[in-house]
């Protein structure tokens, strides 16, 4: 009998994932992040997808990505020890904008930590907007 074996943790603890397309490597991404990460993200997710309707799902680079072509995406998230980095790629004209800014001029970042009270309002506004900017191609 096969004993399942759980994802390794890179550095700064982000799961490794295989690439691939669609829900299930999303989901199995989402499932091996580390402790309270697991919980936060599962939920945004469930978020964008209700934001997003017909939202497209992928892990490459051991991140999930989200986008609305395939190939094109407008949100990334990425597991650091202390905290999640959520990536909108198109960033720069979103309203308010991300708080933290990119060496890439249109990315801008949020970070989620332990203990933050996300604003599901303004994320899913997020979401909205950026879902219905030209996705960066990937």
């Amino acid at each position: 009998m096969a004993r399942k074996t759980e994802p390794v943790l890179l550095s700064g603890g982000n799961p490794q994932i295989a690439k691939g397309y669609g829900e299930a490597p999303v989901q199995a991404y989402i499932a091996a992040m580390p402790g309270w990460k697991s919980g936060v993200w599962r939920r945004l997710d469930a978020l964008i997808g209700r934001t997003a309707p017909g939202v497209r799902k992928a892990v490459k680079w051991n991140s999930p990505l989200y986008g609305m072509e395939d190939d094109h995406w407008f949100l990334s998230a990425h597991c650091f020890e202390k905290y999640i980095k959520v990536a909108f790629f198109r960033g720069a004209p979103l309203r308010p904008i991300p708080s933290v800014a990119s060496k890439t001029k249109d990315t801008r970042y949020f970070h989620i930590h332990e203990n933050d009270e996300i604003d599901v309002a303004q994320f899913a506004d997020w979401v909205k907007q950026a879902s219905q900017l030209p996705g960066e191609m990937m």
